[in-house]
């Protein structure tokens, strides 16, 4: 019998978490997380019956991009390089260099 996993997702924004949570840290959504079981594959990671048959690859020129909400982060140059601004629920790399700004 294969090992089972759960985890718990939030369907607003696809945190995941090892416990339920009743608000989600990410999105700040309340009763948002739905549990998830997760089958453990032969090469020993975790699968999820819901992301695997739904992911399928697609060629970049495909995709469209769609207009999101964005916030002033009140840099000009940071705002620009951003496209306008930081997106709610988006992730944003930075690398600070030491007398820079």
């Amino acid at each position: 019998m294969a090992k089972t996993k759960t985890v718990f997702v939030c369907n607003s924004c696809g945190y995941e978490s090892a416990k339920w949570l009743g608000k989600c840290p990410a999105c700040n959504e309340w009763n948002s997380f739905y549990e998830e079981k997760l089958a453990k594959a032969s090469d020993g990671s975790f699968l999820s019956d819901k992301k695997t048959k739904s992911a399928k690859p697609s060629m970049l020129n495909s995709v469209e991009g769609k207009e999101a909400v964005r916030t002033s982060t009140g840099v000009s140059e940071l705002d620009r390089v951003l496209g306008g601004g930081i997106v709610k629920g988006s992730l944003v790399l930075l690398r600070w260099r030491a007398g820079y700004w």
